[in-house]
């Protein structure tokens, strides 16, 4: 690599340690709306867009979401999209970050602010070198709740279209996911009769009767499982309550939440029909997000780049979490499922690996280029 080449490496390197940094800085989540809006700000304005790009703003149910189009261009050759949210964490978490052994770790790191600051990066990078190049970039902010006001608002209500999407929330570099599992999160809610602890045979259990359904659930799951690689339905029991504090008091209602994924053939239909067969009639089910499972197709050109210069074949992956690609695959419009090194995701010590952040971003930049008809820089 000549100093040239090296100096530039290390400019790309800090500027996206620095973006990434920043974002994480925001604590972007669900709860604290006024944090997303702050980081929209820092989004439009880190994407230093040009006379040749309009800015288009959108809220839908209270979530912002910013799309950056070329002017003469409604509907871009390669849409670039990223959320800005992350989880909530536990109460007093810092939204700070550290650099040790090559990574970033903080909240949000791997999922997604240095995904974001790689988009941001490229999108200014482009744009700068071919004003008016048919390249967008979306923003969202609700990914983490299900990106209904966001990306499937965008690609169902606001109309939006592209030749290619590109999402780096999934995978990794050399492994592009090509099959997503469906989602489905449901809220079961168990009635009874309160009573006193002491007397529990004049009342009604609703806590009982909820542990009671989640067993039976358990063993519905567990009747489904196929083989050692977990490609098939799962269930996750993520929040089991009841409004009672009182420890000698009977509650008369329980609820639990379920996340529940599943490869094809399965269906959003077939698995709440599942369910709700275990539920007593005084239990109801309300469904809080459902997706389909998803198929890509990404383009064979990012697979060659990407063995390129990575120097290392590419393998196509399933993955057993879920995506905004969804959205966008339902219209038949192919979607690239890549990302740099990360880990710990939604934990306290969330990381995205530098080096891989930067590999990334030139993968990104040289498919574009060859893609949209320009030679690479």
């Amino acid at each position: 690599m000549t100093d040239t080449a090296s100096q530039a490496s290390e400019t790309l390197r800090k500027r996206l340690v620095e973006i990434t940094r920043d974002l994480i800085l925001i604590p972007s989540t669900a709860d604290r709306p006024e944090e997303i809006d702050r980081g929209m700000e820092f989004v439009i304005h880190h994407a230093e867009v040009s006379d040749a790009v309009t800015v288009h703003r959108y809220r839908e149910g209270n979530a912002p979401c910013t799309v950056f189009l070329p002017t003469r261009a409604a509907a871009p050759a390669i849409l670039l999209l990223a959320h800005l949210d992350v989880v909530s964490l536990p109460p007093g978490t810092e939204y700070s970050s550290a650099l040790k052994d090559g990574k970033i770790y903080g909240p949000g790191a791997g999922d997604m602010k240095g995904e974001l600051a790689i988009l941001l990066e490229v999108f200014r990078t482009i744009h700068e070198r071919h004003p008016g190049a048919s390249l967008g970039l979306a923003v969202t902010s609700d990914e983490e709740r299900g990106g209904t006001h966001g990306t499937r608002f965008l690609f169902e209500q606001a109309g939006m279209r592209c030749g290619t999407a590109i999402i780096p929330d999934s995978g990794s570099l050399n492994d592009i996911a090509v099959e997503e599992k469906g989602t489905l999160h449901v809220k079961i809610v168990a009635r009874g009769t309160a009573g006193h602890g002491s007397r529990p045979w004049l009342a009604d259990n609703a806590c009982e009767r909820i542990l009671s359904a989640l067993g039976r659930i358990r063993a519905h799951f567990d009747a489904l499982k196929n083989g050692d690689n977990h490609w098939h339905p799962t269930c996750s029991f993520t929040v089991v309550e009841t409004q009672n504090r009182v420890p000698n008091r009977v509650p008369d209602r329980a609820e639990a939440t379920c996340d529940i994924r599943f490869p094809a053939p399965h269906t959003v239909v077939k698995m709440q029909a599942g369910i709700e067969r275990l539920l007593d009639d005084q239990m109801e089910l309300e469904v809080l997000v459902a997706a389909e499972p998803t198929n890509l197709a990404p383009d064979p050109l990012y697979l060659k780049v990407t063995e390129e210069i990575t120097g290392a074949p590419v393998r196509l992956i399933r993955e057993h979490g879920g995506s905004d690609a969804r959205y966008i695959a339902r219209h038949g419009i192919p979607v690239i499922m890549t990302r740099p090194y990360v880990g710990s995701l939604h934990a306290l010590d969330e990381w995205v690996d530098i080096a891989s952040m930067e590999m990334l971003y030139r993968i990104y930049e040289s498919y574009i280029e060859r893609k949209l008809g320009f030679s690479a820089a």
